[in-house]
């Protein structure tokens, strides 16, 4: 038999509700959850809406949930993932760049504006990819999944995942260029 998940058992508690198991299973899910969620809809309060529907999702769901069939973790992405794809189809504008503002370490006034218009630029491209390139980016790059991992996720083989990231950096390359953030500059 392969090696157990390492939520089976949080989420056995979580099917009996168990209110310290449900805190250490938000406490352990969610900061990725919500990463994952913001760089797919660019918004902060929408990602935590997608984020508290997993996890309304996991409560009502949890005892059904069978070991072996997939990893948890592979399954509360896909949630997320499906969540967000709904939303961004209800969505008939373009993506929003509201993202907030992260907190900036200390460093001159104009570094800190440099990176700022260099990270609403790069949030740009990305909320311009086609749905599944942005995905993929996101899986690999920011939630830095394997491309096995990612593959699996995305219910595509690990080739076709390459693929669409090789077409993913070539988009966000030519938008970045055509904005005027290229990789020469520092």
């Amino acid at each position: 038999m392969s090696e157990r998940d390492p939520d089976a058992e949080l989420l056995e508690q979580v099917g009996r509700h168990d209110p310290a198991a449900v805190r250490t299973l938000v406490a352990r899910k969610l900061p990725r959850l919500l990463a994952v969620a913001t760089r797919m809809l660019g918004d902060r309060m929408e990602a935590e809406d997608v984020a508290q529907e997993v996890f309304v999702r996991i409560w009502k769901q949890a005892t059904r949930w069978r070991e072996g069939e997939a990893k948890f973790d592979t399954w509360i992405h896909r949630v997320a993932l499906n969540l967000c794809y709904d939303r961004l189809r209800g969505r008939r504008e373009d993506p929003r760049d509201d993202l907030p503002d992260e907190v900036d370490p200390a460093g001159p006034p104009d570094a800190r504006l440099e990176a700022r218009a260099r990270d609403a630029r790069v949030r740009e491209a990305l909320a311009a990819l086609p749905a599944r390139q942005r995905e993929a980016l996101v899986l690999t790059y920011y939630q830095e999944m394997s491309n096995t991992d990612a593959a699996a996720l995305m219910g595509v083989t690990v080739d076709a995942l390459e693929s669409l990231l090789a077409r993913a950096r070539r988009n966000l390359r030519a938008q970045l260029a055509d904005s005027g953030l290229s990789k020469d500059k520092s």
